[in-house]
């Protein structure tokens, strides 16, 4: 399987951010994420998230709709789709007071 590019544009020790790039096929391979989290589309997409027990969870993506989670989602991320997807992710590195 093709690995998804990511592009880190932003590490301040607050925030990262990072531009996540994927081929049709491409996916994140199975990660946990240390951090609380918002994701911004920029292109939009189709994209399964398969969890560590393998359940698939089918995924939409439409340009500049955020969404956001919170730390400890472990999952995989893979573009479904026929076209190339894109989307920028910025966790949170800092808790707010």
């Amino acid at each position: 399987m093709t690995a998804a590019v990511p592009t880190v544009m932003v590490d301040d020790g607050r925030v990262r951010v990072t531009k996540w790039t994927f081929d049709p096929g491409a996916s994140t391979g199975m990660h946990t994420h240390e951090f609380d989290y918002l994701v911004v589309p920029v292109t939009g997409g189709e994209f399964s998230v398969v969890a560590p027990d393998e359940t698939v969870t089918p995924m939409s993506q439409s340009p500049g709709t955020a969404y956001s989670r919170a730390a400890g989602v472990t999952h995989d991320v893979r573009n479904v789709g026929p076209s190339h997807a894109s989307f920028v992710e910025i966790e949170f590195l800092v808790q707010a007071p």
